[in-house]
């Protein structure tokens, strides 16, 4: 079976080809998905990858939200069909609504970039099934408004409810909330993180290879559903 993985690209976007390389060392079938498109492409997934769409005007990935192809992703995310956000997708997800909380400028107001730790919470989501809970992986994080926040009574919810997907450890990059790295919708098919996957999946260009679970773990989804 070949599972087609939708990689958005919106004017910023950066990471998307990327994300396509990593899709493909996956085992995946990339397909190319345009902002302005009312057209999905009868994906079985989608990534919404890294950058600053639309120059990150307003707030970061708030003009992305309400792009023609977003809209059909929301619709169809809520049908059931995996999402990724990735840095500015995790942006992007929660702008649209189908993540809690939000990203803000980073804590200490700096651009971070560095290889960062992060633990694995949740190893049953659609794409971190490819995990164990509790596993120490090592990917990059880039960004200048990644700080996640989300009030003290959301917090206790989403934590309650085994929504948080990756957590930071040995430091926090950019002062988010509780260490959280990435968070997951209620029914486990749609998941954001900062940090980048994508940008781990060879030993020649990354820190390692941990990010490759990641789209590993969705093929498995789509296979198994």
């Amino acid at each position: 079976m070949t599972v087609r993985i939708g990689v958005t690209t919106f004017p910023g976007s950066l990471d998307d080809v990327d994300a396509v390389r990593a899709v493909r060392l996956a085992g995946g079938e990339p397909v190319a998905l345009w902002h302005g498109d009312h057209d999905l492409e009868d994906v079985d997934a989608v990534v919404l990858p890294g950058g600053f769409s639309y120059g990150d005007y307003l707030r970061a990935g708030a003009i992305a939200a309400r792009a023609p192809l977003v809209q059909d992703i929301v619709t169809r995310a809520r049908q059931g069909l995996p999402v990724l956000g990735i840095c500015n997708g995790f942006q992007v997800l929660c702008e649209a609504g189908l993540l809690p909380g939000a990203l803000t400028r980073n804590a200490h107001l700096h651009f971070r970039t560095r290889d960062q730790a992060l633990r694995i919470e949740r190893a049953d989501s659609a794409w971190t099934r490819d995990y164990e809970a509790g596993q120490r992986i090592v990917v990059p994080v880039k960004n200048g408004e990644g700080r996640y926040v989300a009030a003290p009574a959301d917090l206790d919810r989403i934590e309650a409810e085994g929504r948080v997907v990756v957590r930071y450890v040995e430091g926090n990059p950019n002062g988010s909330m509780r260490d959280i790295a990435g968070v997951t919708s209620a029914d486990g098919r749609v998941v954001g993180l900062m940090p980048h996957p994508e940008h781990a999946v060879e030993e020649l260009t990354g820190p390692s290879t941990d990010g490759l679970g990641f789209f590993t773990s969705v093929l498995e989804q789509v296979v198994s559903a």
